[in-house]
Parts: C-alpha cells; sequence; structure tokens
C-alpha cells in the first residue's frame, strides 16, 4: 500500500510540476488525494476483515493435559502422631527404714547394680555394742532358767516324800517358768537388733542403675530420707497420651507402631488408664518397649497412628488447585465436545492436605475427570486434548 501511494505521489509532483501554472493543476491534485484515501479505506477493510476471520477459529494443536478421576468417599484415613515418655518398668526412692550416720556410698548416679548388690550402709558399732550385750544377757538368762529348772526337779522328788513344802516347790517351779519367758523376751530383742543391723544395709531390689544420689557419706539419715534413686533397666514402658474419644478403638495386646529418635519399632499396648488428665485432657495409653531397645528414662517417643475420620470428599492432587476466592480453591473437570474436551470451572473446599494430595468437597460431580497440572495454562472454557487418566 506504502509502494503505491509513494508512487501515486511521485507522479502527482511530476504532474504538478509540469502543469504548475496550469489552471486546472488545482483539480487535478484533489482528485489525486481522493483516490488515494480510497485505496488506503479498501486496503484497511480488508486487513479487518482478515483478522476477524482467524481470531475466531480454535488452534489446530490443542494443549495436551493428564487428568485424574474425582471418587467421593464417606470417611479416609490420616496419619496422626501423639507424643509421649519412655518410662522405666519400675523406679523407687530407696531410704533407710532406721536412723543412722551414713558408713558407706560408693556408687555414683548411671552406675548399674544388680538385684541384692549393696548400694549403701549405715554406722552399727552402737548396734553391735548393743547385740553384744543383749546376748551375754540371754546366756544370763539361760543360765538361771537351767537353775531353776534342776532345782524344781530335785524339790518335786523331795516334795512327793514331804521333805520339801509343797510352797517352796511352788515357788521354784513358777520361778523357773519366769526365767523361760526372760529368754524368749531376750532372744526377741537378739533378733530385732539381728534386724536392724540387716536394715542398716540398703541392697537393690532389682537390677536397675541409679538415677539420683541426695546424701554423702557421713551424712545422719531419718527413716524415710531419700538416699538414691533408682530405675529399673529392663520392662521399660511408653506412656502416650492420646484423646479419650481414641482409648475406645485402641485394642489391648495387640502392637502399635512407636519412633523413638528415628528408629520405628512396634510395641504391644499393655494398658489403658481410666482417667483423664485435667491438665492435658487426654488419658495415658501404656506400651511395652522391645528389650533390645536402649532408651532413656523421660525420652521422649512418638505413637504414630492412622485415624479414620468420616467426612465425605475425595483425593486430588494439589496441583489440580488454584485460589480461588474466600477460602474456596478452583479445579477444572472436562466434558466432551466433539473429538475434544471442553474445560469447565468448579469450586471446593480443602479439608485435609496430605504430602501432594487433598481431600476436597464441593460441586464436583461423582466420577469427574479432572485436569491433573498445569492450571496456569489454561482457563475455564478452553479446549483441550487429554493423555489419560493418572
Amino acid at each position: 500500500m506504502m509502494l503505491i501511494l509513494l508512487t501515486y505521489s511521485g507522479h502527482m509532483n511530476q504532474d504538478h510540476r509540469a502543469d504548475t501554472g496550469n489552471t486546472g493543476g488545482k483539480s487535478a491534485t484533489f482528485k489525486g488525494l481522493a483516490l488515494a484515501a480510497l485505496i488506503v479505506v479498501a486496503v484497511t477493510g480488508i486487513l479487518e476483515a482478515r483478522v476477524a476471520l482467524t481470531g475466531g477459529v480454535e488452534p489446530r494443536n490443542p494443549l495436551t493435559v493428564a487428568t485424574v478421576r474425582f471418587s467421593p468417599q464417606d470417611d479416609y484415613s490420616r496419619p496422626v502422631s501423639y507424643l509421649g515418655l519412655v518410662t522405666a518398668g519400675r523406679k523407687a526412692t530407696l531410704g533407710f527404714e532406721i536412723p543412722g550416720q551414713i558408713a558407706t556410698l560408693p556408687l555414683r548416679e548411671g552406675d548399674p547394680v544388680q538385684q541384692g548388690q549393696e548400694i549403701a550402709s549405715l554406722d552399727t558399732s552402737a548396734l553391735q555394742a548393743r547385740r553384744r550385750a543383749t546376748a551375754a544377757e540371754l546366756e544370763q538368762a539361760r543360765t538361771e532358767l537351767e537353775l531353776a529348772e534342776l532345782k524344781a526337779g530335785r524339790q518335786q522328788e523331795l516334795s512327793a516324800s514331804g521333805a520339801v513344802s509343797k510352797e517352796a516347790f511352788d515357788d521354784t517351779r513358777l520361778r523357773a517358768r519366769a526365767l523361760s519367758s526372760q529368754v524368749e523376751a531376750v532372744k526377741a530383742r537378739l533378733a530385732s537388733i539381728d534386724i536392724e543391723l540387716e536394715k542398716s544395709r540398703l541392697l537393690a531390689p532389682y537390677d536397675g542403675v541409679i538415677a539420683d544420689r541426695f546424701v554423702y557419706q557421713g551424712a545422719v539419715v531419718s527413716p524415710g530420707t531419700p538416699v538414691v534413686r533408682l530405675l529399673e533397666l529392663r520392662n521399660q514402658e511408653a506412656q502416650v497420651g492420646v484423646p479419650a474419644t481414641m482409648s475406645g478403638t485402641l485394642q489391648k495386646g495387640r502392637g502399635y507402631r512407636l519412633r523413638l529418635r528415628d528408629q520405628l519399632l512396634e510395641a504391644p499396648l499393655l494398658s489403658i488408664r481410666p482417667d483423664v488428665d485435667p491438665a492435658t485432657r487426654t488419658t495415658l495409653a501404656i506400651f511395652a518397649l522391645p528389650a533390645d531397645v536402649a532408651a532413656l528414662d523421660g525420652e521422649p517417643i512418638t505413637l504414630e497412628y492412622e485415624e479414620k475420620v468420616s467426612m465425605r470428599g475425595g483425593w486430588l492432587p494439589m496441583a489440580a488447585l488454584v485460589e480461588g476466592q474466600r477460602g474456596l480453591w478452583n479445579v477444572l473437570r472436562i466434558e466432551a465436545d466433539g473429538e475434544l474436551y471442553r474445560t469447565i470451572r468448579e469450586s471446593v473446599e480443602v479439608l485435609d492436605i496430605q504430602g501432594d494430595r487433598v481431600f476436597v468437597r464441593g460441586t464436583l460431580p461423582a466420577g469427574s475427570r479432572v485436569v491433573a497440572s498445569g492450571m496456569h495454562r489454561i482457563t475455564p472454557g478452553t479446549l483441550v486434548a487429554v493423555t489419560g487418566d493418572d
């Protein structure tokens, strides 16, 4: 078009120079301008018609997308975890039952002990002196008893012949009986001292490890004063707080998955406490840890559990969602349109997220085919080709 206008303009200039003095030159110029305007309008109309014809035609190579099938369900499972603590099967704060001064306490925190091993002892010098005195008293009582019994035996023979009065015989016989009771009393005091001597030694009631030491050698302790805290090495347990509503679904004796540090282990459920902690609003589930697990008392441990949620919806890949309005999300489902498929926008609500998939509910019909990814490239109403369901 520019070439035509330039050529025509050149001719006009030549004609204008040739006819400068001619009175008809002005009329020829107006005619030329009118003809040029007519040519411009014609060419512009042709170009606009071409654009209008090509703009309404769908592209010959539609975008290819992958789809997933939306299958609603009445419930779904979600992984949940509950934090608990490792506890010793048995733990006790040990102390003496009698007062005294600590004579020996060789063990420290972390030292292992065997059942029956001496942990600490009291100074027994006063008890030993009392025992020697009581033992001597017992020997004296036995001697006197023996003499009284011999004397009563002789007087019994003489009493039969009338050589000894009956009153004298009764005195001797009853004195022997009193001395017998005295012997038994002294024996009981001696046994009591022996018991105190035994209780002056603090022995381990089971295999374990010293967790705490509260006193030191030379300290004077009263009955019940804590000396050490002992933890059992074996039979460790995991105490996990779970919701009260979940306690009815756990089965005693069944194995459950626990995570200790980075280790997964199977532990049977021993029991569930019948009360609820008022602070945490949970109840304790107690699991038996395997014997080969090396865990520390008070170490955190996690119960990993698959919880069933009663809620209708379906799973979709997270890449199938695009943010909508008012907290909702949009997805594109497809419907057949000739040999291709046309996208239709649907709104959904996200109920749960697990990894790269989401559980949703919304306006999606059951069995719908939904565009699985590439949402930024597609708009509602676009014709697409489908590669098949994932």
